[in-house]
């Protein structure tokens, strides 16, 4: 097992059958790839299976997870993107309208998601919390709460 994954949750998560929608936004492609690295192996981790589909940037996200939702074909989601301070507002509305807009359709569609985007006020913290196996890396954590989000929803 993996150190990051160690740290992040016991030995017992299975995640056997469950499907794993992994949502991804394009923007800010190095470090989202890096995430979703972290995604994946934390799926395969769980014995889960993962599907994979893809939004322009992090504001797109809440729409691309509830499309994804709505298929009936996953049991949990994850998110994953990256949104960097800049010399505007614009960080501040894509942030919280990206958390929101998730928050929102896990609570609509009853799926879970895990909340895999960086708002960070640099590249150098982005890649701090997406780093490769072993490593602090958020899109493996978020992946994993899903997954574990997903269990007691299957086992309640």
């Amino acid at each position: 097992m993996a150190a990051g994954i160690a740290r992040s949750r016991p030995d017992t998560l299975d995640g056997d059958g469950l499907v794993v929608g992994i949502v991804r936004a394009r923007w800010n492609g190095e470090l989202v790839n890096r995430l979703v690295d972290g995604a994946r192996r934390a799926t395969h981790f769980a014995g889960a299976t993962a599907v994979e589909t893809t939004a322009p940037g992090s504001f797109e996200l809440p729409f691309a997870a509830q499309t994804l939702a709505l298929t009936g074909t996953v049991d949990a989601l994850v998110v994953v993107g990256a949104v960097i301070r800049g010399e505007t507002t614009h960080y501040e509305l894509v942030s919280e309208g990206c958390a929101d807009g998730i928050m929102r359709v896990q609570l609509d569609t009853g799926i879970p998601i895990g909340f895999g985007v960086l708002t960070v006020e640099n590249e150098i913290q982005g890649l701090a919390r997406s780093e490769a196996e072993g490593g602090h890396n958020v899109g493996e954590e978020a992946t994993l709460a899903a997954i574990e989000m997903a269990i007691q929803r299957r086992d309640a």
